[in-house]
């Protein structure tokens, strides 16, 4: 759990940055995001292997820019 401890002086909005910045470096959103639904063994394969060939797809869309295909 993030908890973020209120300095002396500090303001309210500087707290809230400060616990903002936390959770997202945390990753905590994203985690409650993908957990709020279930999803199979075999459709989490499927995402991945997906997710996989679309990666390789922008490498190779990089290469062929920077080398001019």
């Amino acid at each position: 759990m993030t908890r973020v401890v209120l300095k002396p002086g500090e303001s309210q909005e500087s707290l809230l940055k400060r616990f903002r910045k936390r959770v997202s470096k945390n990753r905590i959103l994203s985690d409650v995001k993908k957990k709020r639904f279930f999803v199979s063994k075999s459709e989490q394969r499927r995402r991945a292997r997906l997710k996989a060939i679309r990666k390789e797809r922008r490498r190779q869309r990089r290469e062929e820019r920077r080398y001019g295909g």
